[in-house]
C-alpha cells in the first residue's frame, strides 16, 4: 500500500481513488459531532496530511519530528497537497508555508 485515508470515523482506505479521496474530504463540510473532526491522508514514508473542519491543515512524520500546521486552508487547496502526498511528491508538501504545532 502506498498510502491511505482516514475518515471521519476512523475507517482506513487503502489506495483510494481519485473519487474517496474527494468523498472523505467532503466529510469535513458535514455536520460533526464535535468529537470527530479530522480526516487523514498518509503516505507509506510515515508521512500524513490531517484535516481538520476548523480549516487546519496539520503535516507531521507519525515516527519523528515535530507537527506542523497552516490554518484557514480552503478545500482546493487541501486536495491539491493531499494528491501531492499521495503520489510522493513530499517536496511540494514540504514548501508550504507551515507553523510549528498543531494549531
Amino acid at each position: 500500500m502506498a498510502f491511505h485515508v482516514t475518515d471521519r470515523m476512523g475507517r482506513m482506505h487503502g489506495d483510494p481513488d481519485v473519487d474517496l479521496i474527494d468523498a472523505t474530504l467532503a466529510e469535513l463540510l458535514a455536520p460533526h459531532d464535535g468529537e470527530h473532526i479530522d480526516v487523514s491522508l498518509t503516505h507509506e514514508s510515515g508521512w500524513c496530511l490531517t484535516a481538520f473542519t476548523s480549516g487546519v491543515l496539520a503535516w507531521e512524520h507519525l515516527e519523528e519530528g515535530e507537527p506542523r500546521h497552516m490554518k484557514d486552508v480552503h478545500m482546493p487547496r487541501v486536495r491539491r497537497l493531499w494528491l501531492s502526498l499521495a503520489s510522493g511528491d513530499l517536496a511540494t508538501v514540504e514548501a508550504e508555508p507551515w507553523t510549528t504545532g498543531y494549531g
